[in-house]
């Protein structure tokens, strides 16, 4: 089992920045690449990025290119989320998850096998 802590997450004004951290534990030493996605008010989850853990190539959805940043530090088990430039569009809960088989579809949820609990992040005007 892999437990995944998100924390990070607030209230920021339009045009501040964040940084999101997700911290593993458990059985991470299977990891394949962990991913960041978020949920906003009433609308579906979303691919946001995806890092793979062992090379750290990097996916990214078309709508954060430049403005994300995701990273990761083996050594503590964490991932990151730097976010940039922020819009009240950009308000979500946002969810760190595990796939631990390689894939070659990091940027579908259906294929994480473990996920966090969220944080929120609420951009204000």
């Amino acid at each position: 089992q892999v437990q995944l802590v998100e924390s990070g997450g607030g209230l920021v004004q339009a045009g501040g920045s964040l940084r999101l951290s997700c911290a593993a534990s458990g059985r991470t030493f299977s990891t394949y690449a962990m991913g960041w996605f978020r949920q906003p008010p009433g609308k579906e989850r979303e691919f946001v990025a995806a890092i793979t853990w062992s090379g750290g190539s990097t996916l990214y959805a078309d709508s954060v290119k430049g403005q994300l940043t995701i990273s990761r530090d083996n050594a503590k088990n964490t991932v990151y989320l730097q976010l940039n430039r922020l819009k009240p569009e950009d308000t979500a809960v946002y969810y760190c998850a595990e796939v631990q088989r390689r894939t070659s579809n990091i940027g579908n949820r259906i294929v994480y096998d473990y996920w966090g609990q969220g944080t929120q992040v609420t951009v204000s005007s």
